[in-house]
């Protein structure tokens, strides 16, 4: 079997590695980091928790210990860009952890915090330089940084670049980067835009592939429940509690959707933390490190932490929601089952994402076991077969729409005596139509709020939306009314690892 020593590394590198207690390389890390060291670019596709980090980062300080070189004022030897600013901190403390015997320097450039110590750190020129897209370009932009001395280009995540939509910024920033220069370019999966954008930025690759494209861990035991959308928060209390959870991490399709179910976590009981692009940079890291201690053992997160959270010991992935693209659903549960260890991924489903299922198993050529949990078990499944879409008007139940992501639809609205029921759509269609010219006639009605920064104060003509029923509040039809409890989490948990 192959070990590092083998693969003819820096002395001081291989130092670092056995004090860490490093001594074989995996499948990723055997196949690429030759090639990288004979100076040849790399495509790796590999899942996450294979040691993407390693492949790419050993070569280049191997590299850089070999070759000392000066770094211009602003500039840096070897970029590394990565999608989030957690990968990228988990990046660069991979390379300091490496590099600990050299005297190199690494920085880090990232969003969502100050500019001003980013470009103290640039202004010494770095040998590493570990970089979100977006902010790198404001660095470019005010010429706190430089590209055009840089010997290495490091593609982390490749797919996950295109899901967030860097893709113009990445292209921007290869224009600034030399021609000539060693490219490293890793992905989780290849689609055709990412197989394109690979194509344009490497010379002559070597493709190292060690699982097939979109397949899940084998080490990852998968199983599906379907239940009714308001059982989700007892059925998540009830799995939380189970024998042999530990670290969790429970993903949640919106920011406010995981800061909902944090709460209600608490209220039930149970420590929890959320993260999402909307916590500042502090409270991210804080929760990660209560996480990672086990303070706070449930992390809730949306997609942003799918990738790049290397945290040891991750038992259980929950769902809460399914992704909107399958691919994600590989990336989430690869959070649990790293290092050789075994993990547990279970999503919770309602019916209306049963076609969301069946787009995963396609992507990931497997079957994952669903138990029906509904209350009412009565209604047939019709083989997974996508539910038709809620007629318009209707809610609670739709993806996307109020009520779907959390603990239940908005319930059906009643009317109350004496009232005459609002119209139906066609109803008022037919009022749209004999008004029309009295709308295109008057300025469109505004919210009361922008009314209010307008002048309009209480006076406003409060909004109503067309069909005449009432705007949607903010909290999904939470506010207001009993959650639907179920009949206690045994159920749940009679199917475990």
């Amino acid at each position: 079997m192959t070990s590092f020593a083998d693969l003819g590394l820096h002395p001081r590198l291989l130092a670092a590695l056995e004090e860490a207690g490093y001594t074989t390389p995996t499948p990723i890390q055997a196949q690429a980091i030759p090639q990288a060291l004979a100076g040849r670019d790399v495509l790796g596709i590999a899942q996450p928790g294979t040691g993407k980090t390693a492949a790419f980062a050993l070569p280049i300080l191997h590299r850089l210990a070999s070759r000392p070189g000066r770094v211009a004022r602003g500039g840096c030897r070897v970029l590394v860009l990565s999608p989030t600013r957690e990968l990228a901190s988990q990046i660069a403390d991979s390379f300091k952890a490496y590099a600990k015997h050299l005297p190199l320097s690494i920085a880090t450039v990232f969003g969502g915090v100050g500019h001003a110590p980013q470009q103290r750190a640039l202004a010494r020129g770095v040998d590493v330089l570990v970089a979100t897209p977006g902010r790198l370009i404001d660095h470019l932009q005010t010429r706190h940084a430089r590209l055009d001395m840089t010997e290495v280009l490091v593609l982390d995540e490749a797919d996950q670049m295109l899901d967030r939509g860097f893709l113009p910024a990445v292209r921007q920033i290869l224009r600034q980067v030399p021609k000539q220069r060693l490219t490293l370019f890793f992905s989780a999966t290849m689609p055709a835009d990412i197989a394109a954008l690979a194509a344009e930025m490497l010379n002559d690759p070597a493709r190292v592939e060690v699982t097939p494209v979109a397949t899940t861990a084998e080490r990852v035991n998968q199983r599906a429940i379907l239940l009714e959308g308001g059982q989700k928060r007892s059925a998540l209390a009830a799995l939380l509690r189970g024998k042999g959870v530990g670290r969790t991490l429970v993903f949640a399709r919106t920011k406010h959707g995981a800061d909902k179910i944090v709460q209600a976590l608490e209220q039930d009981g149970l420590l929890a933390n959320a993260i999402h692009g909307n916590k500042g940079q502090s409270q991210r890291e804080r929760a990660l490190a209560e996480f990672k201690s086990g303070r706070a053992p449930i992390l809730v997160a949306t997609d942003i932490a799918a990738r790049g959270i290397d945290v040891p010991e991750v038992t259980h992935v929950i769902q809460h929601e399914l992704p909107e693209v399958p691919e994600t659903y590989v990336h989430r549960i690869g959070r649990t089952a790293r290092a050789g260890a075994s993990g547990e991924a279970i999503a919770l489903v309602a019916p209306d994402e049963l076609g969301l299922l069946r787009a995963i198993e396609r992507t990931t050529r497997r079957r994952i076991p669903l138990e029906d949990m509904r209350a009412d078990r009565s209604r047939p499944l019709n083989d997974r077969a996508t539910p038709q879409r809620p007629q318009r008007g209707q809610r609670g139940g739709q993806r996307g729409g109020h009520g779907s992501g959390h603990w239940g639809g908005q319930p059906q609205r009643q009317e109350p005596r004496g009232r005459a029921p609002a119209p139906r759509h066609h109803e008022a269609r037919a009022h749209d139509t004999r008004h029309a010219d009295h709308r295109a006639a008057e300025p469109r009605a505004q919210h009361p709020r922008q009314q209010e920064q307008r002048g309009g104060g209480q006076h406003a003509k409060p909004h109503q939306p067309r069909g005449g029923h009432p705007p949607v509040g903010g909290r999904g039809g939470e506010q207001g009314r009993k959650r639907p409890q179920t009949g206690g989490g045994r159920g749940f948990l009679a199917r475990g690892p």
